[in-house]
C-alpha cells in the first residue's frame, strides 16, 4: 500500500514539475516581437518589470487603459521581460534579462526599464535620459514609468521619433502618463 501511495505521488510530482515551463529567453522574446514588428512595419516596445514593483504596474495600466491601447498596438509589438525578481518568484525570469539592461548602461537602474527596437532589432531608444550627442549604451537616468512633467516631456520626445502616432494621439498618451504623477502628488 506505502508503495503504491508513493508511486502515485511520484507521478504526480513528475506531473506538477512537467506542467511548470521555463519561461522563454529575453533573446527568444526579443526575436518573436521584431519578427512580427517587420511584418507589421512596428517597433518592440521591451519593458523590464517584475511582480512586486509597483510603477511597473502603473505603466502597464496606463499603456493597457482604453484611451491608449490602441495607439501603443498602432505603432509598437510591446513585450515584457521580467528581472529583478524576489526570491520566491525568481523562477519567473527571463534569462539574459538584466545581461541586456547592463548592455545599454543600465546595469544599476530602477524597474520599469524599456528599450525601443527597430523592427531589424537594433535599439533605437529606451528610458535613459543621457546628455546630448551620448550613445544609447551610456548610462543616464532612468524616467522608469514617466509620471513627472520632465519625464513625460522624455516620453513624447521618445514617442514622436520612433512612431507614426500623430500629435494628439501622443498628447492623449502624454495626458494619462501625467495622471499618474498627479495622483502621487496627492497623497
Amino acid at each position: 500500500m506505502k508503495l503504491r501511495l508513493l508511486s502515485v505521488f511520484m507521478l504526480l510530482s513528475v506531473a506538477v514539475i512537467a506542467q511548470q515551463k521555463t519561461p522563454p529567453s529575453t533573446a527568444d522574446i526579443i526575436k518573436e516581437a521584431t519578427k512580427i514588428a517587420g511584418k507589421e512595419n512596428k517597433k518592440v516596445f521591451l519593458i523590464f518589470h517584475a511582480s512586486w514593483c509597483g510603477w511597473c504596474h502603473q505603466m502597464d495600466t496606463a499603456m493597457n487603459s482604453a484611451s491608449c491601447k490602441p495607439l501603443f498596438d498602432k505603432s509598437y509589438v510591446v513585450r515584457h521581460v521580467v528581472v529583478k525578481e524576489s526570491p520566491a518568484h525568481k523562477a519567473e525570469e527571463n534569462s539574459g534579462g538584466e545581461a541586456l539592461m547592463a548592455t545599454y548602461g543600465a546595469a544599476q537602474s530602477g524597474i520599469p526599464y524599456w528599450i525601443i527596437f527597430d523592427k531589424n532589432g537594433k535599439a533605437i531608444a529606451d528610458s535613459q535620459v543621457r546628455p546630448e550627442g551620448a550613445d544609447i549604451h551610456t548610462t543616464g537616468k532612468n524616467t522608469g514609468c514617466p509620471a513627472s512633467k520632465e519625464e513625460v516631456a522624455y516620453f513624447e520626445k521618445v514617442l514622436k521619433a520612433t512612431s507614426n502616432l500623430k500629435e494628439s494621439e501622443i498628447a492623449t498618451i502624454a495626458a494619462r502618463f501625467r495622471q499618474i504623477g498627479e495622483r502621487m502628488n496627492s497623497h
